[in-house]
């Protein structure tokens, strides 16, 4: 078997000390080629089957999260699948989110006027879930500053008053082993943690795929048939028995590029890339207590924030380190190709 450090230089090559997963993840080589193959196919007007790519990336993604490929929708974005969620829900029923959460899960939810929407800090939100919830949303990292939610915790509240659980593993999916089956619903953009390109994004519904709760394919079009060929006109008369009812017409360039990044991912493993990147997100919150810096709480976390110093990520840009400012916090995300040489880098640059 090939090692991690050969597997990850075969595929990645930057320009820069790129520490900004969390907003963007690098395309590994093998998927640009698959990208470009298939674009320059189209221009010669060759046949292609990219609807095989989707069905590969799908298998994927369920695989890295334990659960059948039966219970996973493909689609484009975080939000589509949040309101499909929402839509669900009853008049007047109470959805409980964390403070602050990315804007793409919770505003679906804030959008329907009728429902009751209660935010409570992060670290309270499982204490939180009353016999009155109906449903959770969270997501399982915290985008703004990498702190992780207690999950198991949330599940045992959630089960034990019978509410519903929706989890953003978007800035979790790909480094923190997570099983999807513990929860209702699993939502997650695909191009930050697990290198695909943009346009791909991925929901896990019920096995009873989402019956008892009244979840409904809006937006199902002929692609959703269980005879997707046999459905491109009029209406749809026998959805798929799977949870490919729910698809978005797929955006299927991008989804040609993410079998091979999900199929990168899965070489590794998931345990492996969880120790590389969080063993240096470590060695960095070391080095900022040296230089008198406190991160933002957030153990085992592959995400580190630090107040005060958001205002300098341009100055780190035209020193070649890539980071984010958020809200005024540098974020740096370290993953799978970064080294211990980028996370010195980085702290020396913030030293001068």
């Amino acid at each position: 078997m090939e090692s991690f450090e050969n597997l990850v230089s075969a595929e990645f090559a930057p320009k820069t000390t790129y520490l900004n997963t969390a907003s963007t993840g690098l395309l590994p080589a093998r998927t640009l080629v698959a990208m470009r193959d298939a674009a320059a196919s189209a221009a010669a007007g060759q046949p292609l089957d990219m609807f095989a790519d989707v069905e590969a990336s799908r298998s994927a993604f369920a695989r890295l999260l334990g659960v059948p490929a039966t219970r996973v929708a493909a689609g484009a974005s975080v939000a589509t699948f949040s309101g499909l969620v929402a839509a669900s829900l009853p008049a007047g029923a109470e959805v409980l989110t964390a403070e602050a959460d990315f804007s793409s899960l919770v505003n679906p939810l804030h959008t329907r006027a009728d429902l009751k929407v209660r935010s409570v800090p992060l670290e309270r939100i499982a204490e939180s879930v009353g016999p009155q919830t109906a449903l959770v949303a969270v997501s399982s990292v915290q985008s703004a500053d990498g702190r992780i939610a207690d999950l198991a915790a949330l599940r045992d509240a959630a089960r034990t008053h019978g509410a519903r659980t929706l989890v953003d593993a978007s800035q979790s999916n790909g480094w923190l082993p997570l099983s999807a089956g513990d929860f209702d619903y699993v939502v997650a953009v695909a191009y930050k943690w697990v290198l695909c390109p943009r346009g791909v994004a991925f929901l896990v519904v019920p096995e009873d795929l989402g019956e008892s709760a009244q979840l409904t394919p809006l937006f199902a079009g002929w692609a959703s048939g269980e005879r997707p060929w046999d459905s491109c006109y009029g209406p749809v008369e026998e959805l798929a028995h799977s949870a490919r009812r729910f698809d978005e017409s797929p955006a299927l360039f991008s989804y040609t590029g993410a079998r091979h990044s999900l199929a990168l991912i899965e070489e590794l493993g998931v345990e492996a890339v969880h120790a590389h990147d969080t063993a240096l997100a470590d060695r960095f919150r070391q080095g900022l207590g040296s230089l008198g810096h406190e991160p933002v709480p957030a153990p085992g976390s592959a995400i580190v924030s630090v107040p005060g110093l958001g205002h300098r990520q341009a100055e780190l840009g035209r020193a070649g380190v890539q980071v984010s400012d958020r809200a005024g916090n540098l974020r740096a995300a370290f993953h799978l190709y970064n080294t211990v040489a980028d996370v010195d880098r980085l702290l020396d640059v913030l030293a001068d």
